[in-house]
C-alpha cells in the first residue's frame, strides 16, 4: 500500500493564464519545507499538488505538519493509493481505514469519479464500497448527516485515492507570488500576526528588529530571533536585520518635546526600514499596527508616520482588536514566545501621556530642530546585523 499527501488548492484554481507560475512556487515551497526529510515526487494535477515519498522510513506525521503551513493550500489529506479496480480499492480501504473503522460506530462514503472512464458511478461506488466495508465491520450503521467518520473514493487519472476528511490548510496565495516586503518585528503579539497574514496573500518577506542596548536585553533580542523561525514555518527562509537604534533614540528623547517621542520615534523606524528595503529589493513595508490600540496608532499619528517615507506601508491588523490578534497568535503558535517579559525598543522612554493627535507640520517642526538624526538614521542603517532565518534551525543562537 502506497501513502501519499495530497494538497488541494484554493483561490489558486481561479487564476487564469499565469496559475502555472503559482503552481510552480508552491511547488518550490513544498519541497523546501520536506528537502530534509527524504526524497519526495511533487506533480500537480486537477487543482491538486501528490506528494509522495520514495523512502519507506519517511516520517510522514512530520511531512503532513509541514506541509500543512505552506500558503496556496486550501485543505490538505493523507491518501492511500491503489489501482482503479474495484477489487482493489476495497482492500485498499480497509487495510488503511480499517483500524479507525473499529474504533467507532459511524460512517459514510463519498465517491468523486473525476476519470469518467471508471466503469462505476460515483452513487454506485458508494453503495458496493459501504457494503463491503460494512460487511468486515457489521457494528457499523451509515450515517449520511454526521458520520464519525467520511470515507473518501476519488477516482482520478494517476490511480484511486482512498483517504478521511480533508484537514483545512492555511489557504491564501503562494509566498513570493505577491512581490516581497520588509516587515518590523517588534517582539510583541501583534507583529508576526502581521507577517503571517501578509505571506498568506502572497508577500514574501524579511524582519527588521530595532535593538537598543542597554536599554534592551541580549533576550530580547533572542526573544525575537525566535519569534523569526517560529513564523518562518510559514513564510519559509529568511533574513533578519538587527538594527543598532541606541543612538537616534537617545538623540530624540534628547532633542524633541516628550508628547511626540513615539511618533518621532516610529518615523525614525520607518526610515531607517526604508534604507535597509532599498538594499534588498522590497517593495512595501508591513506593521503590526491596529487603529487605535495605542496613541500612537490614532488616524493622526498613523498618517504623520507614513508620511515620513515612500514605500506602502501595509497594516493587515489595522481593522483588529486584541482579541482577535491574541487567538490568531496562538493558532499560528507564536502567542508564548511573544509574551516573554523581555521589552523591547517601543516601550522605553513611552512618555506618560503622548499626544493622540499630532500634525504633520508640529512633527516636521520637531525634527527640524534635530539636523543630526538623519545622520545617525544612516549610521544605524549600515550597520545592522544580518542574521538568516531558516526552517528546522535551532532556536538557540
Amino acid at each position: 500500500m502506497r501513502e501519499i499527501i495530497m494538497a488541494f488548492q484554493g483561490e489558486m484554481a481561479l487564476k487564469g493564464l499565469n496559475r502555472g507560475t503559482f503552481e510552480a512556487k508552491m511547488t518550490k515551497a513544498v519541497r523546501a519545507r520536506l528537502e530534509d526529510l527524504g526524497e519526495f515526487k511533487l506533480r500537480t494535477a486537477q487543482s491538486t499538488l501528490y506528494i509522495q515519498p520514495m523512502d519507506e522510513d519517511i516520517d510522514m506525521d512530520e511531512a503532513f505538519r509541514r506541509v500543512s503551513k505552506v500558503f496556496g493550500i486550501a485543505r490538505l489529506s493523507r491518501a492511500a493509493v491503489c489501482e482503479k479496480d474495484f477489487t482493489a480499492i476495497c482492500q485498499t480501504a480497509e487495510d488503511y481505514l480499517g483500524q479507525t473503522l473499529r474504533g467507532i460506530k459511524t460512517f459514510k462514503v463519498e465517491a468523486k469519479r473525476s476519470d469518467k472512464t471508471f466503469p462505476m458511478k460515483s452513487p454506485e461506488l458508494c453503495r458496493e464500497l459501504g457494503a463491503f466495508l460494512l460487511s468486515k465491520h457489521p457494528h457499523l450503521r451509515v450515517d449520511v448527516h454526521n458520520p464519525q467518520l467520511e470515507v473518501m473514493v476519488e477516482i482520478r487519472d494517476f490511480g484511486a485515492y482512498i483517504h478521511g476528511p480533508k484537514v483545512p490548510g492555511p489557504g491564501g496565495l503562494p509566498v513570493g507570488t505577491s512581490g516581497r516586503a520588509l516587515n518590523l518585528l517588534s517582539g510583541g503579539i501583534d507583529s508576526p500576526v502581521a507577517a503571517w497574514y501578509m505571506a498568506r496573500r502572497g508577500l514574501a518577506l524579511h524582519h527588521i528588529h530595532f535593538a537598543s542596548p542597554p536599554y534592551t536585553s541580549l533576550r530580547a533580542k533572542l526573544k525575537v530571533v525566535a519569534l523569526a523561525r517560529e513564523i518562518s514555518e510559514y513564510t519559509g527562509n529568511c533574513m533578519l536585520f538587527v538594527v543598532p537604534y541606541t543612538k537616534p533614540q537617545e538623540y530624540i528623547r534628547d532633542n524633541a518635546p516628550d508628547v511626540l517621542f513615539t511618533v518621532l520615534m516610529r518615523r525614525s523606524m520607518l526610515r531607517i526600514a526604508n534604507l535597509v528595503a532599498a538594499t534588498t529589493d522590497m517593495q512595501a513595508l508591513v506593521t503590526g499596527e491596529s487603529l487605535a490600540q495605542v496613541a500612537s496608532q490614532t488616524l493622526a499619528a498613523l498618517a504623520c508616520t507614513d508620511a515620513a517615507q515612500d514605500l506602502p506601508v501595509l497594516r493587515p491588523c489595522i481593522g483588529m482588536d486584541k482579541t482577535e490578534i491574541i487567538a490568531k497568535s496562538r493558532e499560528i503558535g507564536t502567542f508564548e514566545t511573544s509574551i516573554e517579559p523581555y521589552e523591547d525598543c517601543c516601550t522605553i522612554f513611552t512618555p506618560p501621556h503622548p499626544k493622540t493627535r499630532p500634525t504633520l507640520a508640529e512633527i516636521e517642526a520637531a525634527e527640524a530642530a534635530m539636523p543630526g538624526l538623519a545622520e545617525l538614521e544612516r549610521e544605524a542603517a549600515a550597520n545592522v546585523e544580518k542574521i538568516p532565518i531558516r526552517i528546522g534551525d535551532d532556536p538557540e543562537m
